[in-house]
């Protein structure tokens, strides 16, 4: 019996890598992207608004030469707005191949686990509403749930082409 319990570890450390996630805050919940698709992270600059864009868009910065549009992650998964704190911060992501930068409201910490721990979401969450298909895993996380999401796929194509207009 323990031969086979060997084999069944043995299988499963082979499949089981290492992910690291930038854990973030939003209304008192907390998410996680792949560390790789943040390109870095900056306190809030001004904004300047452009007009006849998504309510999500809440604009554009210059970041060292570059114009980059601005997400409101609230108003993108429709929760209520609150005023930017000290803690307020811009994550600046690679989706795919341009960069967008997420306002959130607070950067936590990079987490390190296993994918073997990540448990797939609720069938009746997903279920729930349209474009929840960006949500890939929940992950227990000192006695809280960490909602992990594929930032890719978080835009239509069409949403992605109108930021390159922006």
């Amino acid at each position: 019996m323990s031969t086979q319990a060997l084999v069944k570890v043995d299988t499963a450390a082979k499949s089981d890598e290492l992910i690291q996630l930038v854990s973030f805050m939003l209304a008192d919940e907390e998410y996680g992207v792949e560390v790789l698709k943040v390109r870095e992270i900056i306190r809030m600059p001004t904004i300047t608004k452009m007009p006849n864009v998504p309510q999500h868009v809440e604009g554009i910065i210059n970041l060292r030469g570059k114009v980059i549009p601005i997400i409101s992650m609230r108003r993108r998964f429709n929760l209520m707005e609150s005023e930017n704190s000290s803690q307020t911060r811009i994550i600046i992501m690679d989706v795919v191949g341009s960069l967008t930068g997420f306002i959130v409201d607070a950067v936590s910490e990079v987490i390190r686990i296993h994918s073997s721990e990540i448990q797939p979401p609720p069938s009746m969450v997903m279920s729930g509403g349209i474009g929840q298909e960006f949500i890939t895993g929940v992950f227990n996380h000192a006695e809280r749930l960490l909602i992990i999401m594929d930032i890719d796929r978080m835009f239509s194509d069409e949403e992605r082409d109108s930021f390159g207009g922006i």
